[in-house]
């Protein structure tokens, strides 16, 4: 069941709840004085008790830092957290302090078997409201996930209500901006349920079976092609990575159609291995044990269109992914095989282990038929991108500056790292093959611009953006908002460049 959030007025002495978050900056606390007004109150009202607290543990506001009480009776809350935001900075940065300290808060609120948390935190004066109360709420669920569906004994999850404490009467759109808030993290959740469960439940119909889902309670449209119409469509490099696999490859189009469409719609795509054993290129035991989450694109796309159903852009927006698993078999494609896919384009196969950027070659080949305004791929393409940005930041590829900055700028405010990469065309040589137009491995080095250079000429010269989610994906522990496993990374990015978009 989703977290239920509201914004409400209250003061956060005197408000009645089973824990209270007070949300306080680097500062609050200045050489054993409270700075900050309403800890002060707090103060004054649990007779000095949480004075005597922030001397002890050294409490100065940083970012992290946390500190905890009773209040006895002499408050409204019957329990209090004070966790520090540290500094403030620019409003994107203090956007994602309050996504954490939300998440902290749910997190101490179900250790402590609490009912109900009211969260108060040094609101914005300004526009900025809105995002805070959005990033406050969107925090909340995204620190509330678990995933243990699979699990005998489940941990008890008490929490049924978080407050969003504002000093006056929220305005209609601060109570919307929450809801909205909460919605997206509920997409997030829902990607990550997709890449935490086991690819034996994941199967490429299933994820098809998923969409359709979406596509029915959220009014999208949804098209699933079966493997014959895949072959009519000329996609031979996705069905030469399907050929291995007993479960049937699917090719997907979820879309959001305005009555009234203006300008040219837009184009996601992700990448939907459900499993990846690398095929004849058989990757390691342990290579193979993550491998569940090589469909995160098309999670990514899948929820994030659900988020464009709530926003309600005037342009139409299309996701699409080609669902199949990667495996060894007497039927497998095999190293040294030459497929010609759907743009006419002929690549000879060195590695099948490099197979994702074969299916979204065919799938970038058929969304870029619609001549879309943009197309951006999602992927957990390369264990290169790993290697050049460590395993929290998105790679950003583009073959196109204005593009390449909306998507930072979407980043920053949605509280995704990216860092974009280049493309140097000279680098191309290295994907060009003797006996076909490319190969689908560039050598050792470079690997995760290879891979991005492949995926270039299946676009031609429509603006598009490449996004290596390998790294945070999937984190193998918990970290912030993000707990272990699937992070349902790409998707706030997503809904956040969609928003900015519509305006």
């Amino acid at each position: 069941m989703p977290l239920q959030t509201t914004v409400l007025a209250g003061n956060p002495v005197s408000h009645s709840s089973d824990l209270l978050a007070l949300c306080v900056r680097e500062g609050a606390v200045v050489r054993g004085t409270i700075a900050d007004a309403r800890l002060a109150d707090l103060d004054r009202a649990v007779g000095g008790v949480l004075l005597r607290c922030v001397i002890d543990e050294e409490f100065k506001g940083a970012e992290g830092q946390h500190l905890s009480l009773h209040s006895h009776g002499k408050a409204g809350p019957q329990r209090i957290l004070v966790l520090g935001l540290g500094r403030e900075k620019d409003q994107d940065r203090t956007l994602d302090q309050l996504r954490g300290a939300a998440a902290r808060a749910v997190k101490a609120a179900k250790a402590a078997g609490a009912k109900t948390l009211a969260i108060a935190w040094p609101w914005a004066a300004d526009a900025a409201l809105q995002r805070e109360v959005q990033a406050a709420a969107e925090g909340a669920s995204l620190g509330a996930y678990v995933f243990e569906r699979y699990k005998k004994e489940k941990k008890p999850f008490k929490l049924q209500r978080v407050e969003l404490l504002s000093p006056v009467k929220p305005a209609r759109a601060i109570v919307e901006a929450a809801r909205y808030g909460v919605a997206i993290a509920e997409a997030v959740n829902a990607a990550r349920d997709l890449v935490n469960e086991p690819a034996g439940r994941i199967t490429p119909r299933a994820l098809a079976a998923e969409a359709r889902h979406i596509a029915k309670v959220h009014g999208l449209q949804c098209q699933v092609l079966p493997r014959a119409q895949i072959k009519k469509l000329g996609m031979n490099l996705f069905l030469g990575v399907a050929q291995g696999s007993v479960e049937e490859p699917q090719l997907v189009k979820l879309s959001w159609e305005p009555r009234r469409a203006t300008g040219r719609p837009v184009a996601l795509v992700g990448k939907a291995i459900t499993f990846d054993s690398g095929g004849l290129s058989l990757k390691t035991a342990s290579g193979m044990e993550d491998m569940k989450v090589d469909m995160a694109g098309a999670a990514a796309v899948i929820s994030a269109l659900r988020l464009v159903a709530a926003l309600k852009p005037p342009f139409a927006v299309h996701g699409y992914f080609g669902a199949c698993e990667n495996m060894p078999s007497g039927n497998a494609y095999k190293p040294g095989d030459v497929i010609v896919g759907k743009s006419g384009t002929s690549v000879e196969v060195l590695n099948t282990d490099a197979e994702g950027r074969l299916v979204l070659a065919d799938v970038l080949a058929w969304a870029v038929e619609e001549k879309p305004a943009a197309v951006i791929d999602l992927a957990t393409l390369t264990g290169a991108i790993l290697v050049a940005l460590g395993p929290w930041i998105t790679g950003l590829f583009s073959n196109d500056d204005a593009l390449a900055g909306e998507l930072q700028a979407a980043a920053r405010t949605a509280g995704e790292p990216i860092w974009r990469m280049p493309l140097p065309p000279e680098m191309d040589e290295l994907i060009k093959s003797p006996v076909a137009d490319l190969k689908n491995t560039g050598g050792r080095y470079g690997g995760a611009i290879n891979a991005a250079l492949f995926l270039q000429h299946f676009v031609g010269k429509v603006p598009w953006a490449h996004l290596d989610i390998a790294g945070p994906a999937s984190v193998d522990k918990e970290r912030g908002y993000n707990p272990r496993g699937g992070t349902g990374a790409g998707v706030r990015l997503l809904a956040e460049w969609i928003r900015r978009r519509a305006e």
